[in-house]
């Protein structure tokens, strides 16, 4: 159980220094290196150096910045789900509706057309106002 009240390790670029140190318990050797630690920093090797980093932080900041590849994963899932989709849409226009209505043809649109002017729809600012009546042909 992760206890809120208590100072928590955690890496993060905004907040360099975190409260705790990443290892809270050392074993003997990292004692030791802790105590070394007391003294000049000139007697110590770059490999203690680091090794006292590490008991501090878990990750450097060129860690922290490293990308991660996650980005392939919420792409990859985008385009599964499209082409999921479009399968969907495929399928539905094959076997689910049925051919376009009759009304929707050329010659039913044409005979459609000539009705609403015959009938002089709108004739104000509608489809028959669009008519030369006396010319017989489109304004």
């Amino acid at each position: 159980v992760l206890d809120c009240t208590q100072p928590q390790y955690n890496n993060r670029l905004d907040t360099p220094l975190p409260d705790v140190p990443f290892v809270r318990t050392l074993n003997v050797e990292q004692k030791k290196l802790k105590e070394k630690e007391k003294g000049p920093w000139t007697q110590l090797t770059k490999e203690e150096k680091l090794a006292l980093y590490r008991l501090t932080h878990e990750l450097t900041f060129a860690e922290m910045k490293r990308s991660s590849n996650e980005w392939k994963t919420v792409v990859g899932g985008i385009f599964f789900f499209v082409g999921i989709t479009g399968i969907i849409i495929w399928w539905q226009r094959h076997h689910v509706f049925g051919d376009a209505p009759h009304t929707l043809s050329e010659e039913w649109m044409a005979m459609q057309s000539k009705r609403m002017i015959d009938m002089r729809v709108n004739p104000v600012s509608g489809f028959s106002s669009h008519w030369d009546y006396e010319k017989k042909q489109w304004k």
